[in-house]
């Protein structure tokens, strides 16, 4: 049975019609005192697929309390989905003193499930923080479904050399194009110079892709590059749109053609499923 968490109603859905498994029916409430409720009333089966993107902090406890009332009620295995990790990208101590939050937050999780899933994290060293290891599904093909079908020369951008998979397994779906990366130099403590380290722009479409894109700065600066390189079109593809505050709004104003998202995050972007990706691993 597919149970969903309060941030991830579109994705558990799909999930449940890939599958062909019943989708239950969560509540989630709030007592007087903030503390948050998040209940299955009605639960049957074997098996509780829990899925929840943990992209608050009431996200976080809201996954812990669904993990718990599935086996209050029965469950024989839970299965943990998240879609996005929050505090994916803390996995190391910023300082003495510091905690390693990813650690932390999979150490809870892993106290309520059998087994976890989650979907293309930044860094992937941190499923190794999860009890049992937790499996990392790589859903960055699905990112070239929407991409419009006769894209002029393409080129696939990655935002660094350590990404270029991404920007690889994207093109790879689509089927065409060339794949380069941006090479970030820092100037001062806050400047730092975008650029593509190799390939020619001018007159050809380019599909920046990305794992997670928060606030859009960085991005929209890239954009303004490949601008005055003469670039045709310009595509933004990433697995998580956060896009917190006005990102979105920086990057229409960059001139971004489209952005296309994924339903890890559910947001206006979000133009293509994760649940079959999700669905090969269960």
């Amino acid at each position: 049975m597919i149970v969903s968490g309060s941030a991830s109603q579109s994705l558990a859905a799909s999930l449940a019609r890939v599958l062909d498994e019943p989708l239950t029916t969560p509540t989630y409430d709030r007592f007087p005192d903030g503390e948050t409720l998040a209940a299955v009333p009605e639960f049957e089966g074997g098996r509780a697929t829990v899925v929840a993107s943990t992209v608050s902090n009431d996200a976080h406890i809201e996954l812990l309390q669904l993990q718990d009332a599935v086996r209050e009620a029965g469950a024989e295995e839970v299965v943990t989905v998240i879609p996005y990790m929050g505090y994916g990208r803390q996995d190391d101590a910023f300082e003495a003193g510091h905690p390693i939050s990813a650690r932390a937050v999979a150490r809870a999780i892993s106290t309520g499930a059998d087994r976890v899933l989650t979907v293309n994290p930044h860094e992937r060293d941190v499923c190794e923080f999860f009890e049992p290891t937790a499996t990392a599904v790589d859903a960055a093909g699905r990112l070239a479904e929407p991409l419009p079908d006769a894209l002029e020369d393409p080129v696939f951008l990655s935002p660094d050399a350590g990404a270029t998979h991404l920007a690889e397994t994207v093109r790879d779906a689509y089927g065409a194009g060339e794949t380069d990366y941006f090479e970030k130099t820092r100037r001062s403590g806050t400047e730092v110079e975008i650029s593509p380290s190799d390939v020619d722009v001018a007159g050809r479409d380019v599909v920046v892709t990305d794992d997670i894109i928060a606030t859009g700065s960085t991005m929209s600066e890239a954009v303004a590059v490949l601008s005055e390189r003469g670039v045709d079109r310009v595509f933004i593809t990433c697995v998580h749109p956060l896009l917190v505050r006005n990102a979105y709004t920086k990057l229409s104003r960059a001139g971004v053609e489209a952005i296309y998202g994924t339903d890890t995050v559910e947001r206006p972007v979000s133009s293509v499923s994760v649940a079959p990706a999700i669905a090969d691993e269960l």
